[in-house]
């Protein structure tokens, strides 16, 4: 990888993936792009302002900057994809085409986009749910990662773009603010244990669905990204690092932070949850790349909470 492009560089994966991309590869190297201005302290004279449905100007940014590989990360998430369906088919899979297009007429060489536990539906095995299974989803975000799946197995066997994407469940994180996902709750859960408040889940505390901790999440999109195509039999992998219920997460928390409280009070997200799988077969990835987890539930817990209380010492300073 010689010039990176990142679209959606300051959402709550892609601020996180761009530092990691800096340090591997230098910092002229990544170009982030996103559809609002970056915060003060992240900005550079590599940053370009993109909307990914607007196709000449991503096209003049690959141009100039002679892209050879592209980290898709823009999307519209799945809680705020139910809340206005229109508007995540349009990002989602209009901007995907946009990059594969723009990708095939200047001969970009590989495409990564991350895709989701969004794509199976409730008649999926819900335990270790393998790579291969009906795609069923009941979501719009769901149904517009299949189709984009499906978009980035075309572009490699018609056009031969090296497409890879890996099946992300839900992520935590200390570093930025979820962006609209069903699984979002499990990081406000650590927000607002070190805030000292208390919290009431939308999400019923017995809900198991799969995680990893951002670290994870980055190291796995990297490994992939730089994988032997040789050794590569799919272009599309499940990824998996815990299975969790808020309850779960909760008593985590409490080791370090007794007195937090929760209550549980279900909304429209519940049965998103409930569509989804409690685990992910990730063997395919495993034996294929090399992929394996660093962190467990507990390992993330006192990493989460430290990096929380300094932010929250800085802050104050």
């Amino acid at each position: 990888m010689k010039r990176i492009l990142i679209t959606g560089a300051f959402g709550q994966i892609g601020s996180e993936l761009v530092l990691r991309l800096k340090q591997e590869f230098g910092d002229s190297a990544v170009i982030p792009t996103d559809i609002k201005e970056p915060p003060i302290h992240k900005r550079n004279d590599n940053f370009n302002y993109l909307d990914v449905l607007d196709y000449d100007k991503l096209d003049t940014i690959v141009t100039r900057y002679e892209i050879d590989t592209i980290f898709h990360m823009a999307a519209i998430l799945s809680a705020l994809g139910e809340r206005n369906p229109q508007l995540a088919y349009r990002v989602n899979l209009n901007g995907l085409i946009n990059i594969l297009e723009v990708a095939r007429q200047n001969k970009v060489k590989k495409v990564i986009m991350p895709s989701s536990i969004a794509v199976f539906g409730p008649d999926a095995p819900k335990n270790n749910t393998p790579n291969k299974t009906p795609l069923n989803p009941t979501t719009m975000y769901g149904v517009t990662k299949v189709a984009g799946e499906k978009l980035l197995q075309y572009y490699f066997m018609k056009y031969g773009i090296d497409t890879r994407s890996l099946r992300y469940p839900g992520i935590i994180s200390s570093e930025t603010a979820p962006g609209g996902g069903t699984t979002d709750y499990a990081v406000d859960l650590y927000v607002q244990a070190v805030a000292g408040k208390s919290y009431t889940c939308y999400i019923a505390e017995d809900t198991p669905l799969p995680f990893m901790y951002m670290p994870d999440a980055i190291k796995a999109i990297i490994d992939l990204s730089t994988a032997d195509p040789e050794k590569l039999s799919s272009r599309i992998y499940n990824v998996n690092a815990m299975r969790l219920t808020p309850q779960d997460i909760i008593n985590s928390i409490r080791s370090q932070v007794p007195d937090f409280a929760c209550t549980f009070k279900p909304d429209y997200r519940q049965k998103i949850a409930e569509s989804w799988p409690h685990s992910i077969d990730d063997s395919q990835a495993k034996v294929d790349w090399g992929w394996k987890p660093e962190f467990d539930l507990d390992t993330m817990t006192e990493d989460m909470i430290k990096k929380l209380r300094d932010k929250q010492t800085k802050s104050t300073i």
